[in-house]
């Protein structure tokens, strides 16, 4: 296991940088560059690239979709957000839509903002491809026909053309897929979610979204920590501050920043990255809260540090 790549890190749904959000970007970096000279490209490159990320660059608007960088030939990601579309754009980009590719796809739960891509996934209408799809639904395969029905969208399930399959798998107990051992937890969350522990060659990812922690229950908290353990990376939802989860949107089926740096330092986890943002949260808003985050991983400290990062599209965390 290599790391993973985020092609689509938003909950709910998507959402995109709007005009007045990229002029307020210029004015700022305009702002900042007062009274500099740039002599060259590499010159305007370097400024660019110090600039802020609210800034310089954008967390990005797709839905939920990870690629798994097993490091093996076939590839494997989980869920299937709008970011799939742009994931199929890269690999038929990479080998060519005439050779034939193996996908695994694992599927936390079926709401919308989790399968959405699936009808824009160039693979699945090129011959030769084999799409594998997991779960712990039953009705999986019944919720992906069901979105591309008509009258919902022009195009049936059965016009795809790869080699389709679907896998039940039950929680709990250790799968090998890929080359990899999968593990399944059944999460908090409305029509249940699952959260998934991928284990290879001594690494370990745990894809944990759309799933809500009671603060009261201690016994799901130590059951989480358990499922978290000594994990090099954690995928977490933090979709909401901790004030938003125990208050106005407890029951909402999400989590947050505070949960997921304590959970994580209770399982001796070593990396954190906070997942399934906010659609209302605009670049600054999820700069703001990585930085708090940060510190409060720092205040509260055991041992040994927590590293912290943020979900943005396109980002590749190499383990």
């Amino acid at each position: 296991m290599r790391g993973v790549r985020f092609w689509g890190t938003r909950g709910s749904l998507p959402v995109a940088l709007d005009a007045s959000g990229v002029r307020a970007k210029l004015v700022a970096a305009l702002r900042d560059a007062q009274g500099r000279t740039f002599d060259s490209d590499a010159d305007v490159d370097a400024y660019v690239d110090a600039l802020p990320f609210e800034i310089g660059a954008t967390f990005g608007g797709n839905t939920s979709c990870v690629e798994l960088l097993t490091g093996g030939p076939e590839y494997a990601a989980c869920d299937l957000g709008s970011g799939l579309r742009a994931f199929g754009q890269a690999v038929i980009g990479q080998h060519g839509p005439a050779s034939p590719q193996t996908y695994h796809l694992f599927v936390s739960h079926v709401h919308w903002d989790h399968i959405m891509g699936l009808p824009f996934f160039g693979p699945a209408y090129i011959p030769g491809n084999r799409l594998i799809f997991y779960g712990g639904h039953e009705r999986l395969e019944a919720a992906l026909r069901r979105q591309m029905d008509m009258p919902s969208f022009p195009v049936g399930f059965d016009v795809l053309r790869a080699s389709i399959e679907f896998v039940h798998l039950t929680p709990d107990t250790p799968h090998d897929v890929a080359g990899m051992r999968v593990t399944l937890k059944r999460q908090h969350h409305v029509g249940d979610s699952y959260g998934y522990r991928f284990e290879r060659n001594g690494r370990t990812i745990v894809y944990s979204t759309d799933s809500e922690h009671k603060l009261t229950e201690p016994g799901e908290r130590l059951a989480f920590a358990d499922f978290f353990r000594s994990a090099d990376l954690v995928i977490f939802d933090a979709m909401y501050s901790l004030a938003e989860a125990t208050s106005v949107k407890a029951d909402w089926g999400h989590s947050s920043n505070i949960v997921g740096v304590e959970l994580c330092q209770l399982a001796g986890a070593k990396e954190l990255c906070l997942f399934h943002h906010e659609p209302a949260l605009d670049d600054a808003a999820l700069a703001k809260m990585l930085a708090e985050t940060r510190r409060f991983e720092e205040i509260t400290r055991g041992a040994a540090p927590l590293r912290v990062s943020a979900a943005y599209d396109g980002l590749e965390i190499i383990l």
